[in-house]
């Protein structure tokens, strides 16, 4: 195609053709639509004739109410059936997510004061102060007091280990 633009009159009037054309498809479905009803009702339902007496009438009924009362079973079965049909689909759409699983999105670390997270939690209107660490107890370190001469005798410690290290290397 050209790159020149069509101006917008040539543009609308194409469409407006369009249209019209759609316009006429849509008008003909409809007349076929409707004449394909009238032979099929006019070939499975032929038009009662109304002469005769009441015994005869009384049987055109029977017969008109027993062919609703099957027709009212088949309905009911083809119901059930469809039922049947969208509860196994929505069992197979189920099992679907269980199988591939929901995708969760990658979680970010954020650090936060535990205030910070309790406001968020509880909304901006609850405005809570706590120090969480108030109710933990207090261990305080016992220092162990070791014998000076232990403290100032630690060369001797060290030749007694390098003396075990001999012992192991020479075996």
């Amino acid at each position: 195609m050209s790159d020149k633009k069509m101006n917008s009159s040539r543009r609308h009037h194409l469409k407006s053709l369009i249209l019209s054309i759609a316009a006429k498809w849509i008008d003909e479905e409809v007349k076929e639509i409707a004449a394909a009803k009238g032979a099929y009702m006019s070939e499975n339902c032929p038009k009662p004739s109304l002469s005769g007496d009441q015994a005869a009438l009384m049987e055109a009924c029977k017969k008109m109410h027993s062919l609703i009362d099957k027709m009212d079973e088949e309905r009911y079965d083809l119901e059930s059936k469809v039922g049947k049909a969208n509860k196994e689909i929505e069992d197979l759409r189920i099992k679907m997510v269980d199988v591939g699983g929901v995708k969760k999105p990658a979680l970010k670390k954020v650090r936060m004061s535990a205030d910070a997270m309790l406001k968020a939690l509880l909304g901006s209107k609850h405005t809570v102060n706590m120090d969480l660490r108030a109710g933990l107890k207090q261990v305080k370190k016992e220092v162990k007091e070791e014998p000076a001469e232990a403290a100032g005798d630690w060369r001797k410690n060290i030749e007694d280990k390098a003396d075990r290290k001999k012992m192991f290397e020479t075996t």
